[in-house]
């Protein structure tokens, strides 16, 4: 259940009010028995149906008598909760598309088995309008190749409570009765106003010691894109900011979950084509970066992307990539950076280590396999997936083989080709 905006300006002909004051005066002008008669067929129609119904009712006749100055002392609990129904709607978040998750572990890791770690998943959802939200769900990774998903919940609420800060960025609320998988982050602000896109999940680890959720993801107005940066401590409150410099006017971008040598460091996507490397002394302002990798093989001509924030391990940072090739279909790659100077490429996968194929290839967007972020579970990659824009799937990947499968830029890749395993799904 969402808030239904109806402008707020006056009538475009004649004299006479604006709608909203329109509406909330017939409601007003009803006798008890018949507001009371209203409400309750409004109650049977959508009461089971969504969480907290009549609250969310008074939530929003708030907002309403706020924007209209309504003298409410002499109007009813039963007209307030009837004028907040007809500011609200039904929405199906994820009736269009499901897409492009992205993993991180979950802040608490209590009360766990010893190898075995919670998670929580971000999932990019469409509903009606082609609008794109954040949805989350949680699960359990387990010893092994074993992987179970919290029960989804009933009912879906929006995060909410929105507090403008400074410089353009909002806080937002999860309800505080409310379960993580069963909370979305809508869009608020007018350049988020068609959707907050691709999320990239990562636990940052600040100079300091202390650990701070963060993702970047596209806000998109309908007109223009920016990159904006999710952040939360906790999962129960969250920021979302601009961020600054020329980088942000593209989407795609990856932070690295450290700083590397005193600086920030993101992969971006600065042409559309190829990738990029940037470097920031500050999380929230990025210029352009240098060129780190191009298209080569012929699964990936098109264009190049990543999928989701690197991944340290001893060996380097492990940058899950996207190609396009023919008929735009979509692969996931992958390639190794060094250590301590990210800029150099030390290994590449001449071919993908996973393609769209057989089943996985229809869907709302057909022939498209993407991540929006993996995570190193003991000698595993564990990798959610979307496919074809409607479902996720889930891979491990052992991080041995990965590894030896890829080849030096430096040496022909037949030297060393060797078509890895298609993942198999969890």
């Amino acid at each position: 259940m969402r808030p239904f905006h109806i402008p707020i300006e006056a009538r475009s002909f004649g004299m006479g009010p604006s709608r909203v004051r329109r509406i909330a005066d017939s409601v007003l002008a009803l006798d008890d028995d018949a507001a009371a008669a209203e409400l309750d067929h409004v109650l049977k129609d959508f009461e089971a149906r969504h969480w907290q119904t009549r609250g969310v009712f008074m939530t929003r006749y708030l907002q309403i008598r706020e924007v209209l100055g309504l003298d409410e002392s002499f109007i009813s609990e039963t007209k307030r909760q009837l004028i907040g129904a007809y500011f609200c709607h039904e929405y199906s978040y994820a009736a269009a598309a499901l897409m492009n998750p992205s993993i991180i572990a979950h802040p608490d890791q209590s009360g766990l088995s010893e190898g075995s770690t919670r998670i929580v998943m971000s999932l990019r959802a469409v509903g009606e309008g082609h609008i794109s939200s954040v949805s989350f769900r949680e699960g359990i990774l387990s010893p092994g190749v074993h992987f179970e998903l919290a029960p989804e919940p009933p009912f879906a609420t929006a995060a909410d409570s929105a507090t403008e800060l400074m410089d353009g960025a909002i806080e937002v609320h999860r309800h505080h009765d409310s379960t993580l998988s069963g909370t979305v982050l809508f869009p608020i602000t007018a350049a988020q106003r068609n959707g907050l896109e691709d999320l990239r999940l990562v636990q940052f680890t600040h100079d300091d010691g202390s650990v701070e959720w963060l993702g970047t993801y596209t806000a998109y107005s309908g007109t223009t894109i920016r990159s904006e940066l999710l952040r939360t401590r906790d999962f129960r409150s969250f920021v979302l900011a601009p961020l600054g410099g020329p980088a942000a006017r593209n989407k795609g971008m990856a932070l690295f979950p450290r700083t590397v040598n005193g600086e920030y460091m993101m992969i971006g996507r600065q042409d559309g084509e190829n990738l990029f490397l940037l470097r920031s002394d500050s999380i929230d302002r990025w210029g352009e970066g240098e060129l780190l990798l191009t298209p080569k093989y012929p699964w990936e001509q098109v264009q190049i992307g990543n999928c989701g924030s690197p991944i340290e391990l001893d060996e380097g940072w492990l940058l899950l990539t996207h190609g396009v090739g023919a008929m735009r279909k979509y692969s996931i790659g992958a390639i190794l950076l060094d250590k301590d100077n990210p800029a150099r490429v030390i290994g590449r996968l001449a071919e993908p280590l996973l393609s769209a194929a057989d089943e996985d290839r229809e869907g709302y967007v057909p022939n498209v396999v993407y991540t929006c972020g993996a995570i190193r579970h003991g000698d595993l990659l564990f990798m959610p997936y979307g496919v074809a824009d409607s479902s996720v799937g889930f891979a491990f990947v052992p991080i041995d083989a990965l590894l030896a499968a890829m080849h030096s830029p430096d040496e022909p890749a037949h030297h060393r080709r060797r078509r890895p395993r298609r993942v198999r799904p969890a």
